[in-house]
This record gives C-alpha cells, sequence and structure tokens, in this order.
C-alpha cells in the first residue's frame, strides 16, 4: 500500500524537474539572445553602384541596387529565398555585367534592406515586389523590356510576374529553379502557397520567436545549410559573413518564418514554368541537396527553352561563373528570332 504513493511522488518529482528543466533552458536562450546576440550589426550595401529604398504600393518598402553606366538592355537580378536572403547572393553577376550592360539587383520583402515588418511573406507579396521593381527599372530605360534572372524558389516568383506581364521582359534566366523536384513540384491550385497559419503564429512570436531565430542564424547553423547549398565545404566566404550581418538586423525573423511554414512555396510553381513563352534560360548544379529535377524534361525539349547542368552546387555563378556567363551570353546572343508562338 506504500510502494504506489512512492511510485506517484518519484514520477511527480521527475515532472517537475523536467518541467524546471526545460524553463531553464528557455530562460537560458532568451537571455542568450537577449544579451550576447547583436541584431544591429553592421550592414553595408551588398553591391556596389547606386542604392535606392523607394515606398511601393502593394510590397512595401523596396531596396534596388542599380549599375547603368553602360547602355544596353537592363538585367535584373533576383535573390533566393531563406533564413537570410539577400542581394549578395548574385554578387557574382552583378559585377560581372556592370562592366556591359545596365544591371539592377533589389531585396526581397522581409530581406536584405527591404522592409522587415512582421506580416505574412506570401509569393505573391514577391510578384508585386518584382513587378513595382520592373516598372521602375523599365521607367529609367524608356519603358524597354527588361531581361531578369532569379535563383532557386524566387525563379517561381518571376515566372508568374513574367506571365502576368509578358510586356516587360525579353527574356528570362532561371538558376537552380524550385519547382521542377519530386517534393515541390507545383500541380496545386494557381497562385497559392503551402503555408500554415499555425505554425508560423506558433513560431513567429514573443517571446521565443526571436531567440529561436537567433539559434537558426548562427553561425554555425549558418556554415551548416550553405554547405548543403554548395554541396561542398568550400563555400564563398564573402556570402557566409554577409548574410551573418544581413541576419543579425531587426525584424530579420519575420519573412524566414513564413518560409519555415509554407508561406513562400507556391503551390503552382512547375505549371508556370510550363506556361512560359518567352525565351528562356536554366542552368542548375549537380551537386549538393538541390539536386532533384526529375520534371526538366517537361519544358526541356521545348524551342523557348535552354537547359544546362554544370558540376558544380545550387550557386553555379559563384563557382564557375566564365561557364555560367558564357553560356547565358550565348543564349542572349541568339534572341534575334522572334519568341515562339506555343499552343495553349
Amino acid at each position: 500500500m506504500g510502494r504506489e504513493p512512492d511510485k506517484q511522488g518519484r514520477a511527480r518529482s521527475y515532472g517537475i524537474a523536467a518541467a524546471l528543466t526545460l524553463l531553464g533552458s528557455a530562460g537560458s536562450l532568451v537571455g542568450w539572445s537577449r544579451f550576447a546576440v547583436n541584431r544591429q550589426m553592421d550592414l553595408p550595401p551588398a553591391l556596389p553602384g547606386r542604392h535606392d529604398r523607394f515606398a511601393t504600393e502593394r510590397a512595401g518598402v523596396i531596396s534596388l541596387y542599380g549599375s547603368n553606366d553602360v547602355e544596353g538592355v537592363p538585367l535584373l537580378l533576383i535573390h533566393s529565398i531563406n533564413a537570410a536572403a539577400n542581394a549578395y547572393e548574385v554578387r557574382p553577376l552583378y559585377k560581372h555585367y556592370r562592366r556591359s550592360r545596365p544591371v539592377y539587383a533589389l531585396d526581397l520583402p522581409g530581406f536584405g534592406f527591404s522592409e522587415r515588418s512582421r506580416r505574412r511573406y506570401t509569393p505573391r507579396l514577391m510578384v508585386e515586389a518584382i513587378n513595382a521593381v520592373v516598372a521602375e527599372i523599365r521607367r529609367r530605360h524608356r519603358g524597354g523590356a527588361i531581361d531578369a534572372m532569379a535563383l532557386s524558389l524566387s525563379c517561381s516568383y518571376l515566372a508568374r510576374a513574367a506571365l502576368e506581364r509578358p510586356d516587360d521582359y525579353r527574356s528570362l534566366g532561371l538558376i537552380s529553379p524550385t519547382g521542377f523536384d519530386a517534393r515541390l513540384s507545383g500541380d496545386g491550385p494557381p497562385d497559392g502557397h503551402r503555408g500554415r497559419d499555425t505554425v508560423r503564429d506558433l513560431l513567429d512570436r514573443k517571446p521565443f520567436g526571436r531567440p529561436l531565430f537567433d539559434a537558426l542564424a548562427s553561425r554555425p547553423s549558418m556554415r551548416f545549410f550553405l554547405q548543403k547549398t554548395f554541396g561542398s565545404r568550400d563555400i564563398d566566404e564573402g556570402l557566409f559573413a554577409y548574410d551573418y550581418a544581413s541576419a543579425h538586423q531587426p525584424g530579420a525573423e519575420h519573412a524566414p518564418y513564413c518560409f519555415i511554414s509554407g508561406h513562400l512555396f507556391p503551390t503552382d510553381s512547375t505549371r508556370l514554368y510550363e506556361e512560359l513563352r518567352l525565351p528562356v534560360w536554366m542552368v542548375h548544379g549537380r551537386r549538393g541537396d538541390f539536386v532533384d529535377y526529375r520534371l526538366a524534361p517537361r519544358v526541356a525539349g521545348r524551342p523557348n527553352w535552354r537547359v544546362v547542368s554544370l558540376p558544380t552546387g545550387a550557386f553555379p555563378h559563384f563557382e564557375r561563373l566564365d561557364d555560367v556567363t558564357a553560356d547565358y551570353d550565348a543564349f542572349l546572343t541568339d534572341l534575334t528570332w522572334a519568341p515562339p508562338q506555343l499552343p495553349a
């Protein structure tokens, strides 16, 4: 009779100890984040040239880099989406092309110097930002069509922007586009996303939202994910350093939490690619965690698509810039023909 209460007492003691340990760990995380993490690191411009921040009607304040010392068809570069994304991701391409043509790059909403307020970040918001930036670039260049190139998940945003406003673009470039793999292929509802509000609301709230993000954006964590992106321990150290500083700014957690909770993943990306009638150049790597392009044959044989692969990770322009730009330039040279009219 006396043993059962003892067991219950021990179980209760173990439960109390576990709860105190958990509370202690949570308290330590909050304390570490508040007092040991610098959330306002110095963040210089990611790219040379002119740097503007301008208000848009639907996407908030957007950061836009530009270099237009040379005449030609403007090129817009769009970075990827991750916990520390920013315009530095396109730096090799930007520096290369600023010598031969006008080139621009933006920070998408929630990243870099663009607005980082707590709001729902979705593909639609990103498309609106691209639309606003393209309108501004065309205004600066007498209304002509532009070339645009995006990385990874942002390729789907660029595809939708081009489908909605095809006259804005001469051609599209896609680097390691998301949406041709088995897991994130987009044959779902049009203009939708995969977000779960309950997950976002659980993560992006006080008191633990920012401390958890600070742990996610720690140097070991960020180096780990960059190594997965590059498919190698040999990552670009300049990108790593800038990503770390960019992730340690006020409001840096809001867009990444929408990314983690699925709000930034379209449901229809593969279908978007198939609907493109503009000339499209696509390159992807064959090394690392992002090498599943099993659905690429759905577009690779089309006359308006050029698809190439390189023995690199998901950011081939950091590893083999000369190969990337040579193939892209050859693609642009062939744009003397009119875009083919494919069946609807």
